[in-house]
């Protein structure tokens, strides 16, 4: 292990995410492990533009791998994204004697990271965490699980409503731009048809999908559709054109919101947070910088923030193929 580190500092930034705090514990403890002393820098980029830091120790961060949210905080910050803003943070943990940083968070959150790394050569790593699953160099990211898991528990109760009156209901989950969290808990929810943004089914597709499953003895029907998604300018577009063209159904809409990002992590996620947060700090201290911490084959492995960055992370064709089949 490198000697040149003695301090790390650990930040979460954007949108929360279960397993953040977990990945917080693993930072902490992976110091403590190895006599490094670590900081956590609260409310993001913002907190460490003003030195908002805490030394944090092994014990500091007992009983909080089960809990979601971030206790570091998040936020915006559009002070950071000017130089002046990244000098004072430079300034900051220079003052305090930090000598490197593990950002856990999104592209937003690893695009200031490897600004910040290229205008003052400060290393950094990065641990991604976002429900939504768009980070290229990872099959999973921090809260991606748990999420899955939130949505398709909501599913279950909304079909137990949607089969007592014969309903169609059409339910808006996460995921920015991408499909993973409707693909994955419409298929677990056995939803008759899953939009994403991968997949452009159209309107008169999708009438005529339901009619056919209705005409197959379903009388009642679950659509998945992520807030990506381009088929409609929003979900209750959707259901003003299926009221429409389609009679006989009671249309309702379910937009599941910011439930999908709350909650205790799962088992999954906090055993992630815990492997990323010991290759991250490890990393640091061997002298890498300027990386993502990833799961690859079941393996830690590291991709260069800007592939990270700009990367796109792929829906899985296979379940797009076995959704198809199971909404027969």
């Amino acid at each position: 292990m490198s000697a040149e580190i003695k301090k790390i500092g650990v930040f979460t930034s954007g949108g929360d995410a279960p397993g953040m705090n977990a990945a917080v514990r693993s930072v902490v403890r992976t110091c403590a492990y190895h006599n490094v002393e670590c900081v956590g820098v609260y409310r993001g980029y913002e907190g460490l533009m003003e030195g908002d830091f805490e030394p944090l120790g092994a014990r500091s961060v007992r009983g909080i791998i089960n809990k979601g949210g971030t206790i570091l905080k998040s936020a915006r910050s559009k002070d950071f994204r000017t130089k002046e803003g990244r000098q004072k943070a430079y300034d900051a943990l220079v003052k305090a004697g930090v000598g490197g940083l593990v950002a856990i968070g999104g592209d937003g959150t690893f695009t200031g990271a490897m600004i910040f790394n290229r205008e003052f050569n400060f290393p950094v790593m990065g641990i991604p965490g976002t429900i939504d699953n768009d980070i290229f160099g990872t099959s999973h990211t921090l809260g991606f699980d748990t999420a899955q898991n939130t949505v398709m528990e909501a599913i279950d109760k909304i079909r137990d409503t949607a089969s007592s009156h014969n309903r169609l209901f059409f339910i808006e989950v996460m995921g920015r731009d991408v499909g993973h969290i409707a693909l994955n808990t419409g298929i677990a929810g056995g939803a008759e048809e899953i939009l994403i943004p991968e997949e452009d089914l159209g309107l008169d597709r999708l009438v005529e999908s339901l009619n056919k499953s209705r005409k197959s003895g379903k009388s009642s029907s679950i659509v998945v559709v992520a807030e990506g998604d381009k088929i409609g300018k929003n979900i209750f577009e959707l259901k003003e054109y299926v009221d429409e063209n389609m009679k006989g159904y009671d249309v309702r809409v379910s937009v599941l919101g910011h439930m999908q990002r709350g909650g205790a992590p799962s088992c999954f996620d906090r055993v992630l947070a815990s492997r990323m947060g010991v290759k991250a700090v490890e990393s640091l201290l061997e002298g890498k910088t300027n990386y993502m911490v990833g799961l690859l084959s079941n393996k830690m492995e590291l991709t260069p923030l800007d592939k990270a960055i700009k990367g796109k992370s792929k829906i899985n064709m296979e379940l797009l193929r076995v959704s198809d089949i199971m909404s027969t």
